[in-house]
């Protein structure tokens, strides 16, 4: 029979073995964070979240504050609306307000649990919640017969599909163009980024693994973890969101930030939501007005090929791929994301001029 003592032995050295293991990780973190951030950072100094336009207030239907922002000139001939993706706000759309303010109107909002929106009851959040909360925001900052651009990054290109789903009469009218970015016309793998070989069991498993964390004395073991793993949370931003292995670590910390401000809670609620996104058959909807489907060729998070499959779904809508950028494509490469944008704008002008 093996003696206690020598159990206790064992223990001590497999305890022991975990805990220097732990900090060898720990340290391979550091000096990996810090290697990154002594590299030249064009964008140190940016004032990422910082940056406000005039303030109001939409009303959802169910009677939820929705946090919109404006910005641009108010004689512009178009106004461009901006919903943004999953667990962000309307400050990752940064780079756009600043390179498309002075030609356009530009109104930005959180969607509903995000950012400074109302917290939604959790029986309310899905797709077509969302796309009922443009409408509203829609119909507030561009009443009468203002022309709208429509764009929408990940879920919020989802949001953008919902409301072509429920109001086609407005696609063609009031809605002159669409710019979809890395979305996806029905359900997201949220596993995409992982190895393959455990993806199906990991997939199986997210549902309950992600409600679970979000409930009771879970959850808040959950958000501090959330909020005191820095460097992991650094990298693995990094990782998924991003495809230039050389992004600025002040763009990774503001996203990461972003994030992290998302409560557990919401993340679980809107994850359930994906799961259930489907609104392919809303794509004819699109096919009236000018559409511009554009792409990362890294994204982990919403694979390309979904990107390809709405492009094919929208008649003569254009694909634009951006090589080397990945889900963040909006920060990552900016310039081109805000060269795509207006060129769709200019074009959808001159069509709804010509009809």
């Amino acid at each position: 029979m093996v003696s206690l003592r020598r159990l206790g032995g064992v223990a001590g050295i497999a305890a022991g073995a975990v805990a220097a293991a732990t900090g060898i990780v720990v340290m391979a973190e550091k000096i990996a964070v810090g290697r990154i951030r002594l590299r030249p950072d064009p964008a140190a100094g940016e004032p990422f979240g910082d940056i406000r336009g005039e303030a109001m207030t939409v009303r959802a239907d169910d009677g939820l504050p929705l946090h919109v922002e404006i910005a641009g000139s108010e004689d512009a001939p178009v106004t461009l609306i901006f919903s943004h993706g999953y667990c962000l706000n309307l400050d990752v759309w940064y780079y756009q307000r600043a390179g498309l303010e002075r030609s356009a109107r530009c109104v930005f909002w959180d969607q509903r649990s995000h950012g400074r929106s109302g917290k939604s009851d959790p029986d309310l959040v899905s797709i077509d919640q969302l796309g009922a909360d443009l409408h509203e925001v829609l119909m507030a900052t561009a009443p009468g017969d203002s022309k709208v651009v429509l764009i929408g990054h990940s879920m919020g290109g989802m949001t953008v599909m919902a409301l072509a789903d429920q109001h086609p009469e407005l696609f063609g009218t009031k809605v002159i163009g669409v710019v979809l970015i890395s979305s996806a016309a029905s359900t997201v793998d949220p596993t995409l980024w992982m190895p393959a070989l455990i993806r199906p069991a990991v997939r199986r498993a997210m549902p309950s693994m992600v409600t679970g964390a979000s409930k009771g004395r879970l959850a808040d073991v959950v958000e501090r973890g959330r909020h005191s793993a820095s460097d992991l949370a650094f990298l693995g931003t990094k990782r998924i969101a991003f495809g230039d292995p050389k992004v600025s670590p002040t763009v990774v910390d503001f996203v990461e930030r972003v994030i992290r401000a998302t409560p557990i809670d919401v993340v679980a609620d809107f994850y359930v939501a994906l799961a259930g996104h489907e609104k392919r058959h809303a794509l004819t909807v699109l096919g009236k007005i000018p559409v511009l489907v554009l792409t990362g060729d890294r994204d982990r998070i919403v694979d390309p090929s979904w990107s390809t499959e709405i492009a094919s779904g929208i008649s003569g809508a254009e694909l634009v791929t951006v090589h080397g950028a990945g889900h963040s494509v909006i920060l990552e490469r900016p310039e081109q994301v805000n060269e795509a944008i207006a060129g769709l704008a200019t074009k959808a002008l001159a069509q709804a001029g010509d009809a």
